[in-house]
C-alpha cells in the first residue's frame, strides 16, 4: 500500500540512484536505490524495486522491497510479503507479511512510554508471593 497521494511529496523513481542526506516534510516513496540518511514526519514507503542502505526514522514505515539499516517508527511499520530486511525496528506496531525475509532485532514499545524490557520485568513481578499464598 503506497503512501496516500495528499502526504506524497517525495519520490525516488525505479532506476534512479540517490546519495546523501535527504530530509523531508511529508512522505518519501523509494523505488530507486538510496544510500545516505533519511528523516520524515510522515511516512517513508519502500516499493518492490526500491533499494535502501540507511537508517530510517519515520512516522509510519511500509517496506516491499530491500532494506540494509534499521528502522524507527514513531506509530507502525509494515513489511509487505516481498521486503527483505537487514536490521533492527523499533515501533509501537509491527506488522509481518508471511514471505518477508528479515534477520535482525524486532523491538514492539505497544503504547508503553518507558523500556520494554522494564515493562516486561514489571509486569512479572507485580504478582506479590502475599498473592500467591491468599489464592491457595
Amino acid at each position: 500500500m503506497a503512501p496516500k497521494n495528499d502526504l506524497l511529496n517525495s519520490t525516488i523513481g525505479e532506476g534512479s540512484v540517490f546519495e546523501g542526506k535527504f530530509y523531508i516534510s511529508g512522505s518519501l516513496k523509494i523505488d530507486g536505490k538510496f544510500e545516505g540518511e533519511i528523516k520524515t514526519d510522515e511516512e517513508l514507503f519502500v516499493g518492490e524495486t526500491g533499494k535502501v542502505k540507511t537508517n530510517i526514522f519515520a512516522k509510519n514505515v511500509v517496506i516491499a522491497g530491500t532494506v540494509i539499516g534499521n528502522i524507527a517508527a514513531t506509530e507502525e511499520v509494515r513489511l509487505l510479503e516481498s521486503a527483505k530486511i537487514l536490521g533492527d525496528i523499533k515501533a509501537p506496531s509491527v506488522n509481518i507479511q508471511r514471505g518477508v525475509v528479515l534477520q535482525g532485532k524486532v523491538v514492539i514499545t505497544g503504547n508503553a512510554k518507558k523500556d520494554p524490557s522494564k515493562v516486561v520485568e514489571d509486569s512479572y513481578n507485580s504478582m506479590s508471593l502475599k498473592a500467591v499464598e491468599d489464592k491457595k
